[in-house]
């Protein structure tokens, strides 16, 4: 596990330098505090900083295969390494460490741009061949580990995290309208784009190969989710079949020369996971707000699993935190689970330096409540719209949020939120928090100018994309390829990173995931039950009561704490005349916002949170240290909106 960094010099390009790479792998120490590597070579600069987990005295990068030709840096675990070497070495390949890197030039060697799907991992990977001058970037089948590029015109510029290329000084700081309506929208920017016109993610299974001597940049799919027919089995060997694949991934996810644990929720993903552990080591986290805290069942299930278990109770005082955080989201997302991740990952780190986690579980067996939603919205729909209309939601409207997390009160007035919402959404309307409408009085006139696209199109052409499966497979299907890799797996990258703490996935192998979407759908959702046939395997290694009680989730509450504990800071980072000068939000809008949700006439906590991350987004790193400025391109034409903002309102 590490971070990389690395440019490479187009045709007319300035050769890279040692102090470019050097600044770049600066800002990436976190990921890596064990070790750096760098090299320059010509028109090519590649660096790491690495987290020492398999062969700690041989697996330092660059590596490079016999002869020198290609070399390569990487971030990540590739869990079949050792059946690969074999292969390799029986075709002539001389390896000369036990790392698991060096199957990656080899591979690279033998199998050509197909060798990354020949790798079962997490991996972000970028290899320069020597003799063809080309730079080979290429990113994991589920997008567990993140890789970002630039092309610049004289460079392309990559690496780990969004602060590494802009470390470069190649790359230019400027606002991407599109992504900020998406961000605003979904909590995230999905697929390639992200809040810099500039910079963009290599998705998930994607390979990108550039020529130096005819760049072209036009990265391409290895792989996707396997569409296949749905095997008819019966459920008891759909169980056994479910059960074993996950033991097996557990297994290889095991290989560590490092101290290793897992994160324990209590709920079935995570307890799942540890089951299939044998001894381990856990931690959770709990708040002090009851209808918040899971840490009872946690407990339960690391007492019947019989681990070594370690637990923490935490206090408000994330303002404390936020600073910290937005270090580390450069990228940013506005999932409030950020915190509990962080600390969880914290309390982690102090006795370990690997976690298996269960994250994965829900989108490919059918854990979310809003595919019970998108049931209930069809037989919502039938109802006369007079009484929809004329009553209920009206009704619905005059109800106040309550403060604890759920409850039917909060439960009904999001349902009604997200059933208005376009049906080509799907189950996804659900996530929805800042639609078109609302962005049209959020937004000045001059960002809303810049946005074309409707905040729909991400999801609808992953349905699109998702073939003729079933309804519930192509919504897990969207699922896996926008909320989990573009929000959750970003979550537990970052946090877990910040502490150098490396974070496995076993229900995202990907022998895993394709036995997963050719299970029937009935065995995931039915009858207003989610992750059925999970649950049935999970009752054999867990208490009854873990497993069936109500799904709560890994979040805080964000809700209380906006107008308590984070009240000075939500009050200065949306100021009203802040706002103003930044240019982007309308203070009226903002300021209605802050009011209904302070006075507790309606939740608005979503939306004022993420107007919240990406204004300290925006001070940290679309401003950066010096340049205290807005830049916007304005049709194209490159207008510059320069507003001088006082020190004391930053939040760096």
């Amino acid at each position: 596990m590490c971070g990389i960094a690395g440019i490479m010099a187009l045709p007319g390009g300035a050769p890279p330098t040692m102090a470019q790479l050097l600044a770049m792998c600066a800002t990436i120490v976190h990921r890596g505090p064990d070790q750096d590597g760098l090299t320059v070579e010509g028109e090519v600069a590649l660096g790491m900083r690495r987290l020492s987990i398999i062969d700690l005295a041989g697996g330092r990068q660059p590596i490079a295969n016999e002869d020198g030709s290609v070399i390569t840096v990487f971030n990540g675990e590739i869990y079949n390494f050792r059946e690969l070497r074999q292969e390799l070495e029986k075709r002539g390949h001389v390896f000369r460490t036990r790392t698991d890197t060096e199957v990656i030039v080899h591979g690279y060697e033998e199998y050509g741009l197909g060798f990354a799907d020949r790798l079962n991992g997490m991996f972000a990977i970028a290899l320069y061949d020597a003799k063809l001058r080309r730079l080979v970037l290429a990113r994991d089948h589920l997008g567990i580990k993140p890789l970002y590029y630039a092309l610049t015109g004289s460079h392309l510029v990559f690496g780990s995290e969004v602060k590494a290329l802009l470390a470069s000084g190649l790359v230019p700081r400027r606002l991407d309208p599109e992504g900020l309506a998406d961000f605003l929208a979904w909590e995230y920017v999905p697929g390639a784009s992200t809040l810099f016109r500039d910079i963009r993610k290599l998705e998930a299974a994607h390979l990108l190969a550039v020529d130096r001597q005819s760049p072209q940049v036009r990265p391409r799919a290895f792989w996707d989710i396997p569409e296949g027919e749905e095997e008819q089995v019966t459920a008891g060997e759909w169980q056994e079949r479910v059960e074993g694949q996950l033991r097996e991934s557990v297994r290889r996810q095991l290989v560590s020369d490092v101290p290793l644990g897992a994160f324990l929720s209590g709920g079935v993903d995570s307890s799942l996971v540890v089951a299939a552990m044998g001894p381990a080591r856990t931690f959770s986290i709990g708040f002090d707000d009851p209808s918040y805290n899971e840490l009872g069942w946690a407990r339960k299930a690391a007492a019947h699993l019989g681990v070594d278990h370690r637990d923490e109770v935490i206090r408000p005082q994330v303002g404390e935190l936020f600073g910290k955080l937005v270090y580390h989201l450069d990228d940013p997302i506005g999932d409030f689970s950020i915190f509990p991740t962080y600390l969880v990952s914290r309390l982690a780190r102090q006795h370990v330096t690997v976690v298996l986690s269960g994250d994965g579980g829900d989108e490919l067996f059918g854990g979310y409540e809003t595919y019970l939603a998108q049931e209930l919205a069809g037989r919502y729909q039938r109802l006369p719209a007079c009484l929809r209309q004329g009553v209920i939601e009206p009704a619905a409207g005059l109800l106040k949020p309550r403060p604890v997390k759920k409850g039917w009160v909060n439960k009904g007035k999001r349902f009604l939120e997200g059933a208005v919402l376009p049906r080509s959404l799907g189950h996804a309307r659900w996530r929805l928090f800042a639609a078109d409408r609302l962005q049209q009085e959020l937004l000045t006139p001059e960002i809303r100018a810049q946005i074309e696209r409707p905040r729909s199109s991400h999801i609808e052409a992953l349905f699109a994309k998702a073939g003729a499966r079933g309804p519930l497979a192509r919504g897990l299907y969207v699922d896996v390829k926008s909320y989990l890799c573009d929000n959750i797996l970003v979550k537990v990258d970052r946090m877990s990173m910040a502490v150098s703490l490396e974070a496995r996935v076993p229900f995202l192998d990907k022998d895993l995931v394709a036995l997963a979407f050719r299970m029937p759908d009935r065995f995931k959702v039915d009858g207003g039950r989610t992750k059925v046939l999970l649950k049935e395997v999970a009752v054999r290694r867990l208490p009854r009561e873990c497993v069936y009680r109500p799904k709560e989730g890994f979040s805080i509450p964000i809700k209380n704490w906006l107008a308590r504990e984070l009240r000075p800071l939500l009050e200065d980072l949306l100021a009203p005349d802040r706002l103003a000068a930044g240019g982007v939000f309308s203070p009226r809008c903002v300021e209605r916002l802050k009011r209904e949700h302070l006075s507790g006439r309606a939740n608005h906590s979503h939306i004022l949170w993420s107007l919240m991350v990406f204004e300290a987004w925006r001070d940290r790193w679309l401003e950066g240290e010096a340049q205290r400025r807005v830049r916007f391109e304005v049709g194209g034409k490159g207008r510059e909106a320069r507003e001088s903002l006082r020190s004391e309102e930053r939040c760096a």
